[in-house]
């Protein structure tokens, strides 16, 4: 679980970081922390779309579906907090 989180933060640090600055941002809105939660909360769940049994399409969905999701909660943010979340980044 650690290495997937390890992997998943080195591929797409930038989005990340820019995500985190975006949820500390005084103006951020609800749905922003709800959508972060429940993007964390499907990562560390064992319930996946494609089961971790399944030796290399187990992880494959969470190595694609996070980037995804994070990226879709960027592109979403209002204007002023996409501008300084990004000059963060």
């Amino acid at each position: 679980m650690f290495k997937r989180l390890s992997l998943l933060w080195t591929l797409f640090k930038g989005d990340a970081r820019q995500l985190w600055f975006a949820l500390r941002h005084p103006a951020a809105p609800a749905w922003l922390k709800v959508g972060t939660a429940l993007l964390v909360l499907y990562l560390v769940s064992p319930i996946d779309l494609i089961p971790d049994a399944i030796p290399f399409l187990g992880a494959v969905d969470d190595i694609v579906l996070i980037p995804l999701a994070i990226r879709w909660l960027l592109r979403r943010l209002p204007p002023h907090i996409a501008a300084d979340a990004a000059r963060h980044r």
